[in-house]
C-alpha cells in the first residue's frame, strides 16, 4: 500500500486504497457526456487510469477508439471491448498519439508534485498534433462543510468524512461507501490546487487551458502551449 493510502472492504484493494468490487458498483455519472461532447466522433482516446471500465465502457458505446491503461491487473480484467494497457501512468510511453489524452479521477491532485509532473508530461508524450488533454479537476469547495453525504441511486451512500491537513498543501482525505451487503473505505493524499496553481501545472508541462468545459470548472480541455 502507497504511504498515505489506505482501504477497507472486501475483494482486492489497489495500491492506492481503490477496492476493485467497489468500482465494478459504482455508477458512471456525467463523465462519458462531457467526453463525447468535446471530443471529434470517432476520436482515438487514451485513458490514463481506466479502473474497471466504468467510463471506458460508455465511450465505446458512443463509438470512440479507447486504449485503457491502469497499474492494476485486477482493474483491468474487468474491461471488456478496449485495448488494455497495464503499468504506471508516470512512466507510460507507448510510442504512439491519440487524438485526446484522457486525465480523470482527479489524478491531478496527486499529493506528489513530481508524480503530477509525471503525469502531465505523459499526456503531452502521447498528444498528437492537434489534439487535446481532458482532465478533471476538483471543483471549487469540494471538501468543505465536511462530513458530506449522498444517496446513490442503487441503494447506496457514498460520505465524504473528512481532509486533515498533512503539511505542505496535502490533505489526506476520507471517503466511506455503504451498500445493503458491503462496506468500503478510502483513505488518500490530495493536494489542493487554486486555479492559478493548476494553470501553472499545466504550463510547467507544456500545456495551456483551452477552455472550461463545465460551470464548476471540474472538466479542462487543454492543448499544446504556444
Amino acid at each position: 500500500m502507497r504511504t498515505g493510502h489506505q482501504g477497507t472492504g472486501p475483494g482486492t484493494i489497489t495500491p492506492d486504497g481503490c477496492a476493485v468490487e467497489l468500482y465494478t458498483r459504482l455508477p458512471v455519472r456525467n463523465e462519458p457526456d462531457v467526453i463525447a461532447a468535446a471530443a471529434p466522433a470517432g476520436a482515438s482516446i487514451l485513458e490514463l487510469g481506466s479502473g474497471v471500465g466504468r467510463v471506458t465502457h460508455a465511450l465505446l458505446e458512443r463509438g470512440f477508439a479507447v486504449t485503457a491503461v491502469d497499474e492494476s491487473q485486477e482493474m483491468l480484467e474487468h474491461v471488456r471491448g478496449a485495448r488494455t494497457v497495464r503499468g504506471a501512468i508516470e512512466d507510460l510511453d507507448l510510442a504512439e498519439v491519440f487524438d485526446v489524452v484522457l486525465l480523470a479521477s482527479f489524478l491531478v491532485h496527486n499529493a506528489d508534485v513530481e508524480v503530477r509532473s509525471r503525469l502531465l508530461r505523459t499526456c503531452v508524450r502521447h498528444l498528437a498534433p492537434g489534439g487535446f488533454v481532458l482532465i478533471q479537476r476538483e471543483g471549487e469547495g469540494w471538501y468543505r462543510d465536511l462530513p458530506r453525504e449522498s444517496v446513490g441511486p442503487d441503494g447506496f451512500t457514498s460520505r465524504l468524512v473528512s481532509s486533515e491537513p498533512v503539511g505542505d498543501g496535502v490533505y489526506s482525505a476520507r471517503v466511506e461507501y455503504e451498500f445493503p451487503d458491503a462496506a468500503w473505505t478510502q483513505t488518500f493524499l490530495r493536494r489542493e490546487l487554486s486555479p492559478e496553481q493548476f494553470e501553472q501545472a499545466l504550463a510547467d508541462a507544456g500545456l495551456s487551458v483551452d477552455e472550461y468545459l463545465t460551470d464548476d470548472g471540474v472538466w479542462v480541455r487543454a492543448v499544446l502551449a504556444g
